[in-house]
């Protein structure tokens, strides 16, 4: 039987590390900040969770780690997006480009290999019921997600502030600090989600193990307009899709097709989107007759 309850456990466990991440994108995208940079984030939050991990011999210490050095590295986008007014598109492309390398040589000075680092005294997150604590955490940061941007005063400020920064400023609301404190809250997310995917969904680091998990991090908050919930829908879809491609791997589908599944679905996704809004949305000549 193809589906069945191990490849929702599969489905479950691949969501979370793009559930997480997508999170952090959809506070940036409240705040008015596009930020396509949670690829390099996350895989900021990798490195530095097997690395504390492998050094203090406690995958515990590795998660606050992870969560803190991606907040750091989101500091390249908040300064350059919000105090020097920058592009933050370029800005998250550079930092993708960045992380890759910067991992990249990390791991040769740290650790002495070149591509992947797997030892078995490194320490992983533990299961509870099949999943680590982080999955759970992720499901109750929709709910926290959910109700903070739109019930508490902080999350309708931070909505203002993207949606009409000078009438935000007028009411004395500091657009520059929401921005920044958006941007630093999406780096503790994406590093919660380099975390699991090096500590949880497997116990190594190899280069670039990302995989374009955070563009379609990215994908998914466009898909669900930047609302938790809508983001968890859309996070689950390409959950199952990799779930799917390593189920068919198993039945003897070559690896390259399987491992473009969540692309696929990812590209489906946003053909589908973006043809029903066209529909949605009138035709100026339309509109005049």
């Amino acid at each position: 039987m193809f589906f069945d309850s191990d490849l929702l456990m599969s489905a479950l466990r691949a969501l979370t590390p793009i559930l997480l991440a997508a999170l952090g994108g959809a506070v940036c995208e409240r705040a008015g900040v596009f930020n396509i940079g949670l690829e390099g984030m996350m895989l900021m939050g990798c490195f530095t969770s097997v690395a504390t991990s492998w050094f203090t011999g406690s995958a515990w210490l590795g998660v606050p780690a992870a969560a803190l050095a991606a907040a750091a590295y989101s500091l390249i986008l908040a300064v350059g997006a919000v105090t020097l007014r920058g592009d933050a598109v370029v800005l998250g492309v550079a930092m993708n480009l960045l992380a890759v390398g910067l991992t990249g040589f990390l791991l040769r000075t740290v650790f002495g290999v070149q591509g992947t680092f797997d030892d078995p005294s490194l320490a992983g997150l533990p299961l509870v019921g099949g999943f680590t604590p982080l999955t759970y955490l992720s499901w109750a940061a929709v709910a926290v997600a959910a109700v903070l941007l739109s019930r508490h005063v902080w999350g309708l400020r931070l909505r203002g502030v993207g949606e009409a920064p000078d009438a935000a400023a007028t009411l004395g609301v500091s657009p520059a600090r929401y921005k920044y404190a958006a941007v630093l809250l999406s780096g503790v997310l994406c590093g919660l989600a380099g975390a699991q995917l090096a500590l949880g969904n497997v116990t190594l680091f190899t280069e670039n193990m990302t995989a374009g998990r955070g563009w379609i991090a990215v994908v998914a908050v466009m898909l669900g307009r930047a609302a938790p919930v809508g983001v968890l829908l859309a996070a689950l879809l390409f959950g199952l899709a990799e779930a799917a491609g390593f189920r068919l791997q198993g039945l003897g589908l070559p690896q390259q097709a399987t491992d473009a599944a969540p692309y696929v679905v990812t590209l489906g996704a946003l053909f589908l989107t973006t043809a029903r809004r066209r529909r949605r949305t009138p035709s100026p000549s339309g509109a005049a007759s």
